[in-house]
């Protein structure tokens, strides 16, 4: 099982030789921005090297918004950022889900208009995340109707899953069966991001803690990183420290 880990956008495989990971992920732009990812002088060296690289797409993204101009904004920065991405041949772009403020079924129909439209060569991993009114993907029954939109919509584009553990103990789902009940909505989980959350459940809060050291129960991470079977990404404060505890960890829970 690949173990990775984000690391800052400046010389990602410099980081993960120094945190002994298999893979990183990065922004390739402001992730609080709308800016054009910029082309990147070490595209060759990204693109020869067997480190499977993925792209978390900006947080502002959020195509099922009713604002034409966030909605409009968000297809166009998120065809950029896959664009970007097939220029430094990146394993998948990773993007949140995002909500509607006029609701879910209004929310995840224009995700099916957004995969229409879009074109990528890049595999794009949709997540659930942690909080929001009528978040199309916070709350399992809402990411099964999301789920069955997208695996509809007419779309060229390779489509995947990213199951984030700390959003969904922020979205308040028990965690005991979680990934279980994921799996029977989206059929398999293609990058697991592994986090402990510094809140309790159901605060909505996104805010990543280290391994076993925050609210989520030990046992429950642990059963959550080995039932999905997936390539793992940790998103975990701290510096080279901290972030190699995280990788050990999951390689712990795991066996590798």
């Amino acid at each position: 099982m690949s173990v990775g880990a984000h690391v800052g956008r400046d010389r990602p495989l410099e980081a993960a030789a120094a945190l002994g990971a298999d893979s990183v992920q990065v922004f390739l732009s402001d992730p609080q921005g709308w800016e054009k990812p910029p082309p990147r002088r070490d595209a060759a060296e990204l693109c020869d090297s067997p480190l499977p690289l993925y792209v978390h797409a900006p947080y502002l993204i959020n195509v099922c918004s009713p604002r034409n101009n966030i909605r409009y904004g968000s297809r166009k920065i998120l065809t950029q950022t896959c664009e970007a991405a097939a220029e430094v041949d990146a394993a998948a772009v990773i993007v949140h889900a995002g909500h509607a403020e006029d609701g879910i079924a209004e929310g995840v129909g224009r995700w099916g208009r957004t995969l229409e439209m879009l074109e990528s060569d890049v595999t794009v991993l949709i997540e659930n995340t942690a909080g929001g009114t009528n978040a199309v993907a916070r709350r399992f029954d809402a990411l099964a109707k999301l789920w069955e939109v997208v695996s509809a919509a007419k779309t060229s584009v390779q489509l995947g899953f990213c199951f984030d553990t700390c959003h969904a103990h922020a979205a308040g789902e028990e965690l005991s069966d979680a990934v279980e009940r994921v799996l029977a909505i989206v059929g398999r989980i293609d990058l697991l991001h592994a986090n402990d959350s510094r809140d309790p459940p159901g605060t909505g809060a996104d805010r990543h803690a280290n391994l076993g050291a925050g609210q989520i129960d030990e046992e429950a991470l642990r059963g959550m990183i080995r039932a999905a079977g997936a390539p793992v990404v940790v998103e975990t404060p701290g510096g080279i420290k901290e972030m190699r505890a995280d990788i050990d960890f999951v390689r712990a829970t795991v066996g590798a």
